[in-house]
Parts: structure tokens; C-alpha cells; sequence
């Protein structure tokens, strides 16, 4: 039987689609691509804005007309918060939780051929064990550590769907990581929703976990998907100072450049708090690469507001900027303030922002060139290897070689949005 994944959103979603897809094939099932006429269609969603609701129910739609005899999934954050979500085609609906029992409840359809609900996300209490030790295709693998959010940022519904924080357990994220590195992975990626939050449940912390991590023999680089300001604390900051094992990038979310926005965004943190800790991760780590993700026009954000965000992420001097206008989500706290911005306002802003971005990320790499440096290779295309540094610079490199290689090589030029590297061999 044939099986088409599709997943919209962030890293754990993909974690979580990988180790289903791991599942499915253990218990026999074909995985196909998404595109093709398939048996069962599994779509994981994502809910983080209006416009995520309606790009989910598209590609469910989809899947219907593909094959209106196909079982069709739904399954994630865009169920979870529309909970009287129905769509004629539609034969099992699962929200954030009991995702790992998938197979098991495709399985019962199609003995009973009944409609499945599971959406009661509301005991969701415990951390939904996943285990990977492997991604097929892949030179870096995620570990999902943590799921839930507590910060209720007035923007973001996710704390309402994905429930509190709670984490895997310690020596099960060790396992999980080893595993993987026996299996050829040099690059681990830890995600989760809260990230910097794991062990708040277990009485545990995330300084614990990593001082743990970074002793694994043959782990190369340890990357953090993103981490929060408040969540670099001194105890984490002295670890990264002493493991390089560590990749020198940081995603590290601002979210607005005004200390007036911050405050009705329900940020933890002022300016003044992180550009005090952004001067010591460069202090510990000069050469660092420091990404951020910003939200523009923000409800009450006036052109004073727009022009102290593009002062504060020039004084960061961050190496690349992910944009997103500001959109209602129904169920927040934004969604009911005045002083909503125009949508052509909006996107005016984000174009500015973003040329201001791809300017920091030039400055940024013209930094390397002419220095040697270690790339962990991806793919090749058109006579060429692509891969990153451990401070994340897009390379590419003449000639090809074989993926998940660590290859020494010497930055010679700017080729945006790449820099093109000589191996040293």
C-alpha cells in the first residue's frame, strides 16, 4: 500500500513526519512521492497564522481530488485549533498528540472503514515519545527534545495547541543522538517548539542536557535550531564557550526592534537585555553567525518603531534576517488591538527589511574570504558541491564530491548567496 507525506510548517513537524515515515515503512507501507496517485495521503499541518490555515486545507483539497478513494490524514496544529474541523474526503483527523500512533489508526480504517477523530489535545501532559536513528536523504538530522509553550507571545496561537512544555527524557535524547552518530550523522540539530525551555517537567535543563550532548564520541557539530534570548543564560553560554562542538550560528528571534512593540508583543526581554547578551555570545564566540526571525508591522507599529527595528538589526549586525509581515491569528491577543497596519504598509516594510537583510548577510560573509574553513557537504548540482560551515555560509564548491563529507577548503569570492570555496586537499 502506498503512503504520500506532506508537511507544512517548522522543524519539529518535520521531525515528527520523518518518524512516521520511518514507521510506515517498517510496517510495510510504500512511501511515495506526495504528487503521485497514492492509497493514503498524510498531511502535517501548521497553524501559525491565517494564511498557514488556508495553505492546509488547500493541500488537503488536493489530495481529495488526487484520489477520492484514498485515505486522507490531517494531522497537527491546524486541526488542533479548528477541533470542528470536517471536510467531506477526510477519513482520520489526529491534533499534536498521538501522532506516533498514525499507523496503527490507518491500520484500524481500514478494517472499519469509520471516520477517526483524535484532536483532545487537553491531557497532553507528557512528551510524546519519538525515537529516529536515521533520515534518509539527509546529512544533518533533527532530534525533537522538547514539545509545548508557555511564553503566550499576543502574536502566536501555538501555546493553545501544542499545549505545555514538556520534554523527552535525558537518556533517551543521549541514545537518540548516538544512535545517529553510529549511523554516519556528523551534524545533530536539536529542536523543539521551546527549544532553550527542555527539563522544566523533569527537573532537569537544557545546560544539563547539552554539557551531556557534547561528550558523545564522534558528534562533529551539535547545531540549536533556535533558542531564545532569555534561554542563553550564563551556565549555557560557558558551555558553548568551552565545546566546539557546538556550530558557531545562533537563532536567536527578536521579534521587533522597539522596546514599545516588544512589550505588546508579550516579549521577556528588552533591548537594552539582548544586546547584552548578544555582545557576550560574540565575546566568547567572535566569529559567530547570529540569525534572528522579525515580524513587521505589528499591530501600533509606526514609522519611528520601523526605523529603531532596522537601527537594532544593523547594531546586532545579524547574518540574515527571516521576515514575516504580521498576520491575524484568530485566538490572540493581536488579533483584538487597535491600530492594525495597512497591508501594503506591511509589505513595504518587509521588502525594506529584507534588503537590509540580504546587505548584513554580504557584509557578513565577505568576512571569511580568503580564510580555510570546514564544510559539511550536501549535494552536488551542475558540477558542483553545496554545503554549510559550521557558522552556516551557504558554499559551493568545484567539483563533486560525496555528501555528509566534512571538507577543508579556502573561501575565495562572494557568489550571493554563496561563497565559492577551493578544496585544500
Amino acid at each position: 500500500m502506498t503512503v504520500g507525506v506532506y508537511t507544512l510548517g517548522c522543524k519539529v513537524n518535520m521531525y515528527e513526519s520523518e518518524f512516521i515515515i520511518n514507521r510506515l515503512q517498517e510496517s510495510g507501507y510504500e512511501i511515495k512521492d506526495f504528487l503521485d496517485v497514492c492509497d493514503v495521503y498524510i498531511i502535517n499541518t501548521c497553524t501559525v497564522t491565517n494564511t498557514s490555515d488556508i495553505k492546509s486545507r488547500k493541500i488537503v483539497r488536493q489530495a481529495i481530488k488526487r484520489n477520492p478513494n484514498a485515505c486522507i490524514v490531517v494531522m497537527g496544529c491546524f486541526v488542533e485549533a479548528n477541533k470542528d474541523y470536517r471536510e467531506d474526503g477526510v477519513d482520520i483527523i489526529i491534533g499534536t498528540k498521538d501522532k506516533s500512533k498514525v499507523v496503527s489508526l490507518i491500520d484500524e480504517y481500514f478494517v472499519n472503514k469509520q471516520f477517526i477523530d483524535k484532536t483532545n489535545n487537553d491531557d497532553a501532559k507528557l512528551f510524546e515519545d519519538m525515537f529516529i536513528d536515521r533520515f534518509p536523504g539527509r546529512t544533518r538530522a533533527f532530534v525533537k527534545i522538547q514539545d509545548g509553550c508557555e511564553n503566550y507571545c499576543s502574536y502566536c496561537i501555538i501555546p493553545f495547541v501544542r499545549g505545555k512544555c514538556r520534554s523527552k527524557r535525558h537518556e533517551v535524547v543521549i541514545h537518540e543522538i548516538e544512535s545517529l552518530v553510529s549511523n554516519g550523522y556528523k551534524e545533530i540539530v536539536l529542536t523543539g517548539i521551546h527549544t532553550g525551555n527542555y527539563g522544566v517537567d523533569l527537573g532537569d535543563s537544557f545546560a544539563n542536557l547539552l554539557r551531556d550532548i557534547v561528550k558523545i564520541e564522534g558528534l562533529k557539530r551539535l547545531r540549536i535550531s533556535s533558542i531564545e534570548i532569555t534561554e542563553l543564560t550564563d551556565e549555557v553560554l560557558e558551555i558553548i564557550k568551552n565545546n566546539d562542538v557546538i556550530a558557531d550560528h545562533f537563532h536567536i528571534p527578536l521579534q521587533s526592534g522597539s522596546d514599545k512593540i516588544l512589550k505588546l508583543m508579550n516579549r521577556k526581554y528588552d533591548l537594552d537585555y539582548f544586546y547584552n547578551v548578544i555582545n557576550k555570545i560574540l565575546k566568547i564566540r567572535p566569529k559567530a553567525s547570529i540569525t534572528t526571525d522579525i515580524i513587521v508591522g505589528f499591530p501600533g507599529e509606526d514609522e519611528e518603531d520601523f526605523i529603531t527595528l532596522l537601527d537594532t538589526a544593523r547594531r546586532v549586525g545579524f547574518s540574515k534576517i527571516h521576515v514575516f509581515p504580521y498576520s491575524k491569528r484568530n485566538g490572540t491577543k493581536a488579533c483584538e488591538m487597535d491600530n492594525h497596519i495597512d497591508e501594503s504598509l506591511k509589505k513595504s516594510r518587509a521588502r525594506r527589511l529584507l534588503l537590509l537583510s540580504s546587505e548584513l548577510e554580504k557584509q557578513y560573509y565577505n568576512k571569511f574570504i580568503g580564510e580555510e574553513i570546514e564544510v559539511l557537504s550536501e549535494c552536488v548540482r551542475d558540477g558542483y558541491t553545496y554545503g554549510h560551515t559550521s557558522n552556516y555560509i551557504s558554499v559551493k564548491i568545484k567539483g563533486e564530491y560525496e555528501s555528509n563529507r566534512l571538507i577543508n577548503v579556502k573561501l575565495i569570492k562572494l557568489e550571493y548567496p554563496y561563497v565559492v570555496g577551493e578544496v585544500n586537499e
